[in-house]
């Protein structure tokens, strides 16, 4: 039997939660967090609001539920399972549908680049998925299996977020309120960049900048989640 720290359990139903009042998902898209060397905890497949700690699943790295809980799991469990397959130092992955990154991912001649010191972390890249490349022109555009959550894990390669084309983005952390902080600024990222883009030409951070930033960002993600959680 795997044990599960009740801290990280109680962490991942208000991350959902938060996401969901941040309007980061809504009933679709989904939080996991690394719960040890080989294994991971996600809710079952529901809306992120109505998650409580009775609904947190844990599974392998094959995206297999370890207890023999007969609950539907999220389909694009897979993008998790994966990730964490390719990426040791990831510890949380937040999968969403957030909307204004959406364009960032289908127009092909503008990149999300970080525009203000809160998202500077976009400076690590933004590359997009375009699961055609790996599933064929008839997909439904979900993750539904390991060689198309390989892919997205390759693409995703040592960047903070993957865009992916026609569907949404995932976010990754070296924590869960890092991913869940990452997630959220890079919705108001797109938001901020799609208006400057409109008004004319836009100065982006620069690498140094971006680097600089991200560790002061990375020093008071707290401030963020113990603001968030209030409104739960």
């Amino acid at each position: 039997m795997i044990l599960i720290d009740p801290a990280l359990r109680e962490d991942l139903v208000t991350a959902n939660h938060i996401l969901a009042r941040e309007g980061i998902v809504d009933g679709f898209g989904h939080v996991s967090a690394r719960a040890g060397p080989g294994h991971f905890i996600l809710a079952r497949s529901m809306a992120p609001l109505l998650v409580t700690s009775d609904d947190i699943l844990t599974f392998d790295l094959d995206g297999a539920e370890c207890a023999g809980d007969a609950r539907t799991p999220y389909l694009e469990r897979f993008i998790h399972a994966e990730i964490y397959r390719a990426r040791s130092d990831v510890h949380a992955i937040v999968h969403s549908h957030s909307p204004a990154t959406i364009p960032f991912g289908t127009v092909k001649a503008v990149r999300l680049r970080p525009i203000y010191h809160m998202s500077a972390f976009l400076g690590l890249g933004t590359p997009v998925f375009e699961i055609r490349d790996v599933g064929g022109h008839a997909t439904d555009m979900l993750i539904r299996n390991r060689p198309l959550g390989e892919a997205l894990a390759r693409d995703l390669g040592q960047s903070a977020l993957v865009l992916m084309r026609g569907h949404g983005v995932t976010v990754v952390g070296s924590t869960l309120r890092q991913a869940v902080f990452r997630a959220a600024y890079t919705e108001l990222n797109a938001r901020i960049q799609s208006i400057a883009m409109g008004i004319g030409e836009v100065e982006y951070l620069n690498s140094a900048e971006a680097a600089a930033a991200t560790t002061a960002n990375d020093g008071q993600i707290e401030r963020a989640w113990d603001l968030w959680r209030l409104k739960r």
